[in-house]
């Protein structure tokens, strides 16, 4: 018997903690006395084992076996043991989250990894290694882009050119399971991610190149994406593999056992395959009421929230009333923040995209929206323009801009009791920043957007300056008078950047203890150790 991939140490409670592994056969999986039974998708075989009765405020460490047979720790790992580490009322206090997003594989193909660049969060690996346990994160949070399933290595290439009989599907592009099952052990399966994941509570949520590049920008992308024959295949592929791979582990013991599609597939004889085709096309239809899918997820850690919010499957653009969420999930999230709120330190939001870019880009953004919106050649080609330039982040979606930017200033305008900062989380944009949103009615809380991308990717040179000059004061308000012709309305709010754009590889750690906090960002050095290129108090 074979651990394929994992363990993936995912949700963490005071007493509870979430195990995934991926096996070659069916088999018992068994960690710290808790076991689950395998179940199955195409002949690949997972288990989430929920471990329970643990101690808050506590370190343990754990072994997988299998059908009884140890398969974890591998014999002779040069890596610490992997760790369950519990909340409890000791740590409250205290938080550390890393996070980054936009992590492409190791290629080897010694030209493209040169430009590449270090793995930021292997580096990071390699750093826990010669650290105490006390001293680790709390959490690391993937913030999308996690595979890359329409930018595949040349190894990767080659062997999907090899699987293919006819033309009706793309020769550079996966599309079934199959296919995203090699992704996913590939991508995490270097030894370095391989034990990090085992051993930090790590959240997960999709961005584009988990599916496709600019995945639902529009209902015209949509629109033309569609009439490919193969898309449904992919569609399939794509959220049926990201609700085992990722999902699942993003939720309680609770809310797992809660769920009627999780219950089904442990309910099922054989392959779930066809249960993961109708959750699929259910995500995928836009569906803004009570039967919709929902991808986005809370953590209460200490006395901090992260609320992760889906700004990629969830969007609605079909109806011609363009979300970045519909309704429901709006509401949801609305009740996410103000859900006991003044209990919280420190509440974090997870968005793969930016709420607030560099301000022209983001005024940009708006503009073309409103042009895209005009009939006849003007909007066919703001609508080209939008999908070449990727201008589909919060911005390009008003209404859902405005929304957002009114619930973080409902959440920071609370008493002094209420937190002391909300935070943004975000990646995408290939360059790192922190910004600080000034709203005239929150004098009690900081409001930041912190952007960490990528973890193991590059920007184009010539895009360098255009992020360094879109942060520019004076085009800032050239753009915002633009805007304002064009129709929108003045926004609450102002933001100024604090730092950045970082370019190259990165990982960011906010960083709090009781009601002050930090963020971190640092970079690989050519001898793989992580250096801070900035830091900036998040409370001053």
């Amino acid at each position: 018997m074979t651990l394929l991939l994992g363990p993936v140490l995912r949700h963490v409670g005071e007493t509870t903690a979430n195990v995934w592994v991926q096996t070659d056969a069916p088999a018992l999986v068994e960690v710290l006395g808790s076991s689950a039974r395998t179940f199955e998708v195409q002949g690949c075989h997972y288990a989430l084992v929920h471990v329970e009765n643990l101690t808050p405020d506590s370190i343990v460490e754990y072994q997988v076996h299998i059908d009884g047979a140890k398969v974890w720790p591998e014999p002779d790992s040069e890596f610490p043991p992997s760790v369950i580490r519990t909340r409890g009322p000791r740590s409250a206090d205290r938080l550390k989250v890393v996070f980054g997003s936009c992590r492409y594989p190791r290629t080897d193909v010694p030209k493209l990894d040169k430009k590449l660049g270090l793995d930021a969060l292997d580096c990071y690996a390699a750093r826990l290694t010669t650290l105490p346990v006390e001293e680790w994160p709390d959490a690391l949070l993937l913030l999308g882009d996690q595979v890359y399933a329409d930018e595949l290595t040349p190894e990767a290439r080659r062997n999907l050119a090899g699987r293919r009989k006819t033309k009706s599907r793309p020769p550079d592009e996966v599309v079934s399971f199959g296919e995203y099952e090699s992704l996913y052990r590939h991508t995490w399966g270097d030894p370095e991610i391989r034990w990090i994941l085992s051993t930090l509570p790590t959240a997960m949520i999709f961005d584009d190149h988990d599916i496709r590049d600019d995945w639902n920008t529009s209902a015209a992308w949509r629109a033309e994406v569609n009439k490919n024959s193969w898309w449904r295949d992919r569609i399939h592929a794509g959220l049926g593999s990201y609700w085992v791979y990722q999902h699942l582990g993003n939720l309680s013991p609770q809310q797992l056992a809660d769920d009627e599609d999780y219950q089904r597939v442990l309910a099922t004889d054989g392959d779930c395959w066809p249960h993961l085709v109708d959750l699929a096309d259910r995500a995928d239809y836009e569906v803004d009421g009570d039967k919709g899918l929902r991808f986005s997820f809370r953590w209460d850690v200490g006395c901090s929230r992260l609320i992760m919010v889906d700004s990629r499957n969830a969007r609605i653009l079909d109806n011609g009333d363009r979300k970045m969420l519909g309704d429901r999930e709006f509401r949801w999230l609305e009740e996410q923040v103000d859900d006991s709120l003044d209990t919280v330190d420190h509440l974090l939001i997870g968005s793969s995209l930016p709420w607030l870019l560099p301000p022209a880009l983001g005024d940009l953004q708006t503009i073309n929206e409103f042009a895209a919106d005009h009939p006849g050649l003007r909007g066919v080609v703001a609508e080209k323009v939008r999908q070449t330039a990727d201008l589909e982040h919060w911005p390009a979606f008003l209404k859902s801009f405005l929304r957002l930017s009114e619930l973080i200033e409902s959440a920071a305008n609370r008493s002094s009791a209420g937190p002391a900062t909300v935070s943004v989380l975000s990646g995408d944009v290939h360059h790192s920043y922190a910004a600080r949103a000034d709203f005239s009615t929150s004098p009690y809380t900081r409001v930041h957007q912190l952007v960490c991308s990528p973890v193991h990717n590059y920007v184009p040179a010539p895009l360098k300056p255009v992020f360094k000059l879109v942060w520019s004061p004076r085009l800032g308000r050239i753009t915002r008078r633009w805007a304002r012709r064009c129709g929108s309305p003045a926004l609450p709010m102002s933001w100024r950047n604090l730092s950045g754009p970082v370019f190259g590889n990165t990982i960011a750690s906010f960083n709090a203890h009781n009601r002050i906090a930090e963020v971190v960002f640092e970079q690989p050095a050519d001898d793989g150790t992580l250096h801070p290129v900035s830091t900036v108090s998040l409370t001053d």
